[in-house]
This record gives C-alpha cells, sequence and structure tokens, in this order.
C-alpha cells in the first residue's frame, strides 16, 4: 500500500511552481536517468511502492521531468488522490505539451472529475493539431452539450460535415440539438436539407416528415407521408408514424387498421414487428385481457410469414394466457418445423412433456436436441431422466454418461448436481457402488446441498455399514432443510440405529412415523420402526410395527422370520 510522506497543498505548489533558476536536470543527468530507468524496471515488475519512490526521487532530482510527472500522476490516480494526480498531469503537459498521451490523460482526468470546460480547451488545442482525428470531434460534441453550449455543439457537427459531407446521423444529431434549443425552424430544415440532399431515399423524407410531427405541423407531415406512401404503400417507417399519429388524436379503428397493415407488411422488419406485437399486447393486458385480437394478430403473420421467433413469442403469450397445453404444443412444433436446432422451443416441449407423463414423447424430443444442439446438456438429463421414469436403466446410464462431455464451468450447478445424483441412484440399483458413490460426490462438488443425494448416499452407506459418521453428517443436513420430510427422518434414526444410538434413534423414528402419510406405502418405515424399538426392549410395540409392515410386504421374509421369533434379525 502507498502512502504519502507531504501534504498535498505543499506538494502541488512545488509542482505547479515555476522554476527561474537552470534546471538540475544537466548536473544530475546521469544519475536521474538511472533511478528513472530503475522505476521503470520496478513497474514493469509490479512492485508499486519501489517505483513510487523511485519517481518521487526522480522528481527531487530533476522536477522539470515531463515523464515522471506523468506516471507518478498514475499512482497517486491509485491512491484516490485526485488532486495531486491532476496536479502532477498538468505539469507533465506544460512541460511537454506536443505529447499527445499527456494531453489526452489530462483531458480524460478533466472529465472524470466533470471539468467538462478545461477538457474542451485540452481537447480544442490537440484537434487544432491534427484535424484527422474524429474521435475528437465526437469527444467535443458530448463535452459541449455537457457544458449545455448548444451553439458550440451544433458548430462540432459542421466540421464533422465538412470533412465526412451531410449523413443521417449528423443531420438527426443537429436536429435533434435545435429542437433542444426551441429552435424549431431551424431543427425542421436540417431534416429537410437531408431529404432533399437524398431525394431517392424515402426514409430521409419519412424522417423529415417526423420532424414536422414532432414540431406541431401535422398539416404538413401528413402531406409528406401521403407522398412517400403514393409511391412505396408498404413504407413501415411511415406507416408507424401514421399509427401514433391516429393513437394520439384517439382514432383507435384506423390505428388498428395500421397495425395490421404495418404486421403483415412485407417490407416491415422482424424487430419492427416485435416491438408492435409487444405494444399490442400491452394494451390488451391494460384494456380487458381479452386475447383474441392478438392471437389474431399472431396467427395472421405466422400464417403469412412463418418465422421461429415471433411464433416463440406466441406461444409465451398462449402460456401467459394459460390457454391449453396442446395448443401451446402446436406452436412451438411450428417452430421445430421451421428452425429445428431451436433449443429454447424444443426444451418448453420437452417440460410440457414431463408436465403430462409423456415420457416417449420427451425422450424423442430430447434425441432430436442431442443431434441439432449436441452441447445442450439438458437434453441428456431429461432424456436420462425419461428412460430412468421408465425403468430402462442402461439406456439412462447412457444418456447421463453421453451428457458428462458437455458439462463446463458455465453449466447450470443446480441442473449438474441433480445429473449426478440420478447418475449415483442408477448406477446403484445396477450394484455399482462404488461408481455410484463417486457420482454422489461430484454432485455435492457441484452443488454440496443436494438434500436428495444427501439423503440417498446416506442411506446407501448405512445400508452397507461403511463410513457411518459421514453417512451421519450428510443426513443430519437434510432433516435441518426438511423437518417433517418423513424419508429423511427415517434415514437418519436408521443411521443413529446402525450405530447403536438405539434411544436417540427412536426420537428420530417416532418423528418419521408422525410424518409419514397414511395413503403411501410405508413399510420400510414400519420396519425399521419396529428394528429400533426392539433394540429398545420394547418387543410389543416392535411386534406391532413389524405386522403393519407386512401389510405392504406380504412377501418380505426376513420381516416374517421377526415377528415369527419376536426380535430384530439382520437380512
Amino acid at each position: 500500500m502507498l502512502c504519502l510522506c507531504a501534504t498535498a497543498q505543499t506538494e502541488i505548489a512545488g509542482i505547479l511552481s515555476v522554476n527561474s533558476k537552470p534546471s538540475t536536470v544537466n548536473n544530475n543527468k546521469a544519475t536521474y536517468d538511472h533511478f528513472f530507468l530503475d522505476a521503470m524496471v520496478q513497474r514493469q515488475k509490479g512492485n508499486n511502492d519501489a517505483a513510487f519512490d523511485l519517481l518521487r526521487h526522480c522528481l527531487q532530482l530533476n522536477p522539470d521531468a515531463s515523464e515522471a510527472h506523468y506516471y507518478i500522476a498514475q499512482y497517486y490516480a491509485g491512491l484516490k488522490d485526485d488532486s495531486l494526480s491532476l496536479a502532477h498531469i498538468q505539469r507533465a503537459a506544460e512541460l511537454n505539451p506536443d505529447n499527445e498521451t499527456y494531453m489526452e490523460t489530462l483531458a480524460q482526468i478533466y472529465i472524470r472529475q466533470q471539468k467538462y470546460g478545461d477538457a474542451i480547451a485540452v481537447v480544442e488545442r490537440l484537434y487544432d493539431r491534427d484535424k484527422s482525428r474524429e474521435d475528437l470531434l465526437e469527444m467535443l460534441f458530448q463535452l459541449y452539450q455537457q457544458e449545455n453550449d448548444y451553439k458550440k455543439a451544433i458548430g462540432v457537427l459542421e466540421r464533422m460535415e465538412l470533412n465526412d459531407g451531410k449523413s443521417e446521423r449528423l443531420s438527426v444529431a443537429k436536429s435533434e440539438i435545435y429542437t433542444q434549443m426551441g429552435d424549431k425552424k431551424a431543427a425542421i430544415a436540417e431534416m429537410e436539407a437531408l431529404a432533399r440532399q437524398y431525394p431517392n431515399d424515402l426514409n430521409y423524407l419519412a424522417m423529415y416528415g417526423d420532424m414536422l410531427m414532432m414540431n406541431g405541423q401535422e398539416k404538413k407531415a401528413l402531406k409528406t407521408f401521403n407522398q412517400i406512401l403514393a409511391e412505396e404503400p408498404d413504407n413501415s417507417r411511415v406507416l408507424m408514424s401514421l399509427r401514433n399519429y391516429h393513437l394520439a388524436h384517439q382514432q383507435q379503428a384506423l390505428a388498428d387498421s395500421l397495425t395490421t397493415r404495418i404486421l403483415l407488411g412485407k417490407n416491415t422488419s422482424q424487430q419492427d414487428k416485435v416491438y408492435l406485437i409487444r405494444q399490442e399486447i400491452q394494451a390488451s393486458e391494460n384494456a380487458d385481457g381479452d386475447s383474441t385480437r392478438v392471437l389474431n394478430l399472431f396467427r395472421r403473420m405466422n400464417t403469412l410469414q412463418p418465422n421461429a421467433d415471433m411464433l416463440i413469442l406466441q406461444a409465451t403469450y398462449m402460456n401467459l394466457k394459460q390457454m391449453p397445453k396442446d395448443s401451446v404444443n402446436a406452436v412451438l412444433e411450428q417452430v421445430l418445423a421451421i428452425a429445428p436446432d431451436n433449443a429454447a422451443a424444443r426444451l418448453q416441449l420437452v417440460g410440457n412433456a414431463w408436465g403430462a407423463d409423456d415420457m416417449d414423447r420427451m425422450i424423442a424430443l430430447c434425441q432430436g436436441g442431442r443431434q441439432y444442439n449436441p452441447d445442450e446438456m439438458a437434453f441428456y438429463y431429461y432424456q436420462g431422466i425419461g428412460y430412468y421414469k421408465q425403468e430402462k436403466l442402461d439406456e439412462a446410464l447412457s444418456a447421463f454418461q453421453n451428457g458428462i462431455g458437455v458439462i463446463n464451468q458455465d453449466s447450470d450447478p443446480a441442473i449438474v448436481s441433480d445429473f449426478y445424483a440420478v447418475m449415483g441412484d442408477i448406477l446403484h440399483q445396477k450394484g455399482m457402488a462404488k461408481d455410484a458413490y463417486a457420482a454422489y460426490d461430484s454432485c455435492l462438488v457441484w452443488k454440496d446441498d443436494n438434500i436428495g443425494c444427501l439423503n440417498n448416499y446416506a442411506y446407501y452407506l448405512s445400508e452397507e455399514g461403511e463410513q457411518l459418521d459421514k453417512a451421519e453428517q450428510m443426513s443430519y443436513k437434510t432433516i435441518k432443510a426438511e423437518p417433517k420430510n418423513a424419508t429423511f427422518l427415517d434415514t437418519y434414526a436408521w443411521i443413529l440405529f446402525m450405530q447403536k444410538r438405539y434411544s436417540e434413534a427412536k426420537v428420530y423414528i417416532d418423528q418419521a412415523l408422525q410424518n409419514k402419510e397414511d395413503s403411501v406405502d410405508n413399510s420400510v418405515i414400519l420396519e425399521h420402526a419396529g428394528d429400533i424399538y426392539a433394540c429398545c426392549n420394547e418387543a410389543d410395540k416392535a411386534l406391532e410395527y413389524w405386522q403393519d409392515a407386512l401389510k405392504g410386504a406380504p412377501d418380505k421374509q426376513v420381516l416374517i422370520r421377526k415377528i415369527k421369533l419376536k426380535k430384530y434379525v439382520r437380512e
């Protein structure tokens, strides 16, 4: 951390003072050069404290060394000492006014400190030296606007026109400045001059019409618009302007007619169509929320000129209006017919298939997604889930394993975590415990609070009597997250049982029993309750739980043996 050894006021005064005596640079040139070179070496190495101290020493040897002032100014800027930073860069520019780097840096500091007048003076000097630099004129234009000096801003635009000729960008900018100045006549004249200079470009004439409308000359503007439409009936810019005019005058029927004309126009850009249909949606929602007109516009557009983005917008609107999923799916299917690589539409269809429990459809959609979007992890995930739900473990595992290759640092941690969690479940069901645990470990690397994984991982470890301390820690996280989840409570109770902590296990199995659903097969929880009560020397209660468990698992031999022997028996 750099520290200052002199007060700012004293140092600034020293920097700005004029030295009338012969400079010490001649007497100390070799020494100065040595220290300055060393300062630059330390700067290059990133040793900023050393470089800072060396530059201070350089300025003691030669107070008129512009390069030392320039570099030390950067260190003061880093120290947030704006006054000293500015003083040093001012001195550097004063000592070497022909150095463009010093002058530009000075201008930027003035701008950062909102000293726009001072910045203007510096930039004007730079432009006087090099009139080929368009960037300096752009900077001056912004600075004069900051100072509300509109006449000077216009002057800068005129300098640009001398260099590049009249253009839409410059004319629009000048017209806007004239409007800000309240000079409507000049604002209109500017756009009229542009239209006359390019008579074959009707867009410029349309811009002139817009400026007339903006400045209250409606009749003249409408005449101009009609002139354009006579030559180009589908000019969307003019149609949009007329639509806005009718809306402003509350002529809704005329505005609606123009809306339809624009949306169905062959020359209307997709960007304008999206903008306009969004306006229609907003107006509909602000009124009575009737979707009939909006949906009709969508259908007519997508029948005349099908477009994937517009179809997705239609599907989004239909979802907003809670329309039947079959209707939404039909629109999304149209998207895939046009653009089969549209992942957004395909994923919506996947989600809808999942919601309808249509695993065959979900699997087929994901297979297509893997073909057209091989780097989209979600398609591997949902295909694997689909196969898993169908108990096709080999196909599910293949989908997940193929998807591992597309996981990267930008992948959604929640999805990747579930990805590995389900893989772990599949591997465990296939008897590949070691690989399952590796998958669970990967799951928890991506999301260490994936409670589904924590529960399954902990339970499988406890079943095998392995790493019970680790299992207990993982299971405890799940009951902290969901203290009324019967499955999680049962797992935790069972791990405590496996650790022979029977009294504690009884507390948690009782909570599991209290939270179990009567409509669900709870035979595992009931059997565990019997085992725990048996080891707590409550044989009658244990027998009662085992008998209840047998109703859900009548063929389980070990459970039958427990009831017959009236004692706990390990499987």
